[in-house]
């Protein structure tokens, strides 16, 4: 009798357990989703390091990195506001800004 409760006892904490992880991995997913992407200027003031007003493929991070060829149309090896503001806007809605 005892073996049956506390067995008992053991799966409510499991399960609550697997609820409570499943909810936080909805959560997270949301907060992801309402993450708003940087403006131009952002992205400047984060990764232009040597604060030139451009930006070289060193100082780029992230899924800019993997496009900088397409973004750099002059191929000077940098990329400047007004070719980042030209770039194809990356698939997929864009949240609004407020």
């Amino acid at each position: 009798m005892k073996c049956n409760r506390l067995k008992t006892v053991f799966l409510v904490g499991i399960v609550s357990f697997l609820f409570t992880l499943n909810a936080n991995a909805q959560s997270s997913e949301g907060e992801q989703k309402d993450k708003k992407r940087p403006s131009i200027e952002e992205l400047f003031t984060k990764m232009d390091a040597n604060e030139d007003g451009k930006l070289s493929e060193k100082e780029i991070k992230g899924p800019l990195k993997k496009d900088f060829a397409k973004i750099d149309t002059d191929e000077d090896g940098f990329i400047t506001k007004e070719e980042l503001e030209k770039a194809p806007k990356p698939k997929g809605k864009r949240p609004e800004r407020e």
